[in-house]
């Protein structure tokens, strides 16, 4: 169920909730389909939306990784076209986790700035989470991430998640006042979870990337 890696962190952020239950998802960036896998095994009715460029992931998340593709809407089109003309329901989870490599480097393929947060903010439900995946606290700290939380507006925590093995930072934007300490306690309370954390299979650093009260 968990990877160790980055895939973790990017669902991670659910559990600064004591009792997350996602109905809907969307996934920028579906990859092999490692993250929809995940949640699809945590929350066995959630529905899914992922949007993603490449046919040859499409094929290995469908057909070789087993992505439920009943539970699973997949479009092959720009992920930045589909967020600025979605018109339909809204998500209770939103993962930004597009990529792309340069000079044998991974960065994002998007520029997260005002404009690109304020369409994922379009796509979230009232109380919905938003995750977004760096390729390091440089370029998080480079993003609009934290204008975006000082200002009046929907999010009133937010987080950086790292696991320990690599550089990428997961941002974890909350529509609630949270603490570090309340992922870990909700985490220890999850059945599915609590030996997963107690073992060190699901490890993970958090740090706090606004400072708003």
């Amino acid at each position: 169920m968990v990877t160790g890696s980055v895939w973790d962190l990017l669902w991670l952020g659910l559990y600064f909730h004591p009792r997350p239950q996602p109905a809907r998802v969307l996934v920028l960036g579906l990859g092999a389909g490692t993250a929809v896998l995940q949640l699809q095994s945590l929350f066995p009715d959630a529905t899914f939306t992922a949007i993603e460029q490449d046919p040859v992931h499409i094929e290995v998340a469908t057909n070789h990784f087993g992505v439920d593709k009943r539970r699973t809407e997949i479009y092959r089109q720009d992920a930045q076209t589909f967020v600025m003309r979605y018109r339909g329901p809204l998500f209770d989870l939103v993962i930004d986790d597009l990529f792309i490599g340069s000079a044998g480097m991974p960065r994002r393929a998007l520029e997260c700035d005002h404009k690109w947060l304020k369409g994922l903010r379009k796509c979230l439900a009232t109380d919905g989470i938003l995750s977004i995946n760096f390729a390091d606290y440089a370029e998080l700290k480079r993003s609009s991430v934290g204008e975006h939380l000082k200002a009046r507006g929907p999010f009133l925590s937010g987080f950086g998640l790292r696991s320990p093995a690599i550089e990428n930072v997961v941002a974890t934007l909350l529509p609630f006042q949270a603490q570090s300490a309340d992922l870990r306690a909700h985490l220890a309370a999850t059945p599915d979870l609590a030996g997963l954390l107690k073992s060190d299979h699901l490890r993970f650093q958090v740090r706090r990337i606004d400072s708003r009260r």
